[in-house]
């Protein structure tokens, strides 16, 4: 990465920014693996395996009912019907978590139940409701259905072998994924260590959203909206202090969170004007700087750098566009230093309810709304400020520049809550 120079984005296209594509990549390649930890499979949902996981048993481990019944031989009951039920003498009963010693032989059954092992010498289960007995005469039962061999068995192994992979690296562990793993036996997993991420918001103009407004103020928002962002990417977030519009307090404050953290995303102070000092505070740090402009709307001034081998994220001011560069270009990094295997965010398909037009020359991410039904409509004001359009909005929607995306038209939606 070079250090730190005002040229770091020429050469990319006519207005010196980055395509979202190259700015992903030096993204990634800023963002250091970090370690591993053993945690405790119960508390692993979110987290990514960093080790590949086998089975430590089968599943099932044994032949056992899927229902309550009786276990047979499926050859006793060939030509059973409700008209001429077979006759079997029942020899015992198998609770579930019980062997039995017994062994079925012709025209003998055992009382069974979900679960239990299958007893040697059956090879089927006929349900309960195929069956009666005679009052007084529990060990006399009337079969009055046949069963095929098998038949409402679950088989030693038919879901998971011992020893067959059960998770690869790089997976995000789910709830089933958790269910596996404890089933197989495994107490632990191994996972990439989670990202502690310094947050420093930028603007003399900014007030702690606990007091009242002086003349010129606005409350800051972006801190709590990307650190609640972050921790659905596994994040350790930590805010500190608003930091006002000079070099000195950007660099203290930067310095700080460099100091107790993975990574660093600050917001506002990254464009060209008097009073964005994240830049400078770059240089006067002795860090790097990568790139920080992006062919993208909203967010085109996005820095990043590097201090002592870590990345800064520079966020734009406006709240949109801050939650925008967030998933476009933060998140990926954020889930790579975890060594997440799948970086992409996720989308739904649907249509456009009314046309949508791009006359920019950078990829719009515009706030849509998509709906049950897959219908996707635009949120009003798309301005870069305007948080209640975020609000009421559940996706992005990519449009390319200079394009027209026709009323019906097909789309990809990008969910912003991930």
């Amino acid at each position: 990465m070079r250090r730190f120079d005002s040229t770091a984005n020429r050469g990319n296209n006519r207005h010196g920014m980055l395509s979202l594509e190259e700015a992903i990549e030096r993204s990634l390649t800023a963002a250091p693996r970090l370690g591993t930890e053993f945690i405790s499979v119960a508390k692993a949902e979110g987290r990514f395996a960093n080790a590949d996981v086998t089975a430590g048993v089968s599943l099932p481990g044994f032949n056992n009912s899927s229902m309550d019944g009786y276990a047979v031989r499926s050859c006793d009951l060939c030509d059973a019907s409700a008209g001429t039920p077979v006759k079997l003498n029942c020899i015992g009963m198998i609770p579930a978590g019980t062997v039995s010693a017994e062994t079925i032989v012709e025209r003998t059954c055992m009382r069974i139940f979900t679960g239990s092992p299958l007893p040697t010498g059956s090879d089927a289960v006929i349900m309960q409701e195929d069956c009666r007995t005679t009052s007084g005469s529990e060990n006399t039962v009337f079969c009055n259905d046949s069963v095929k061999p098998w038949e409402n068995v679950r088989l030693e192994g038919e879901d998971i072998r011992n020893g067959s992979p059960v998770l690869a690296t790089g997976t995000r562990i789910t709830a089933g994924a958790i269910g596996l793993l404890a089933a197989t036996g495994n107490e632990q997993v191994e996972v990439g260590c989670r990202p502690g991420i310094g947050f420093v918001a930028t603007g003399s103009e900014l007030a702690e959203p606990t007091g009242k407004l002086k003349p010129g103020e606005i409350f800051e928002s972006n801190r709590a909206m990307l650190a609640s962002m972050s921790e659905k990417a596994n994040g350790r977030p930590t805010l500190y202090p608003i930091v006002p519009d000079s070099l000195d307090s950007t660099v203290a404050a930067m310095e700080w969170a460099f100091a107790e953290n993975d990574a660093v995303i600050t917001s506002g102070g990254v464009s060209v004007g008097d009073h964005d000092h994240v830049k400078p505070a770059i240089e006067q740090l002795g860090g790097s700087l990568n790139f920080w402009r992006v062919a993208v709307k909203p967010g085109k001034p996005f820095v990043l750098g590097q201090i002592g081998g870590k990345p800064l994220f520079g966020l734009p001011g406006n709240p949109v566009s801050a939650l925008v560069t967030y998933l476009l270009m933060v998140r990926p990094a954020l889930l790579a230093m975890q060594g997440a295997s799948k970086l992409g965010l996720a989308k739904r398909p649907g249509r456009l309810a009314k046309a949508l037009a791009n006359g920019g020359d950078r990829r719009h991410f515009v706030r849509v709304t998509i709906d049950d039904e897959g219908e996707v409509t635009s949120t009003a004001g798309q301005g870069s400020h305007m948080l209640g359009s975020l609000a009421r909005a559940n996706g992005l929607l990519d449009i390319p520049p200079n394009s027209r995306l026709a009323k019906g038209a097909e789309v990809g939606v990008i969910l912003i809550d991930q």
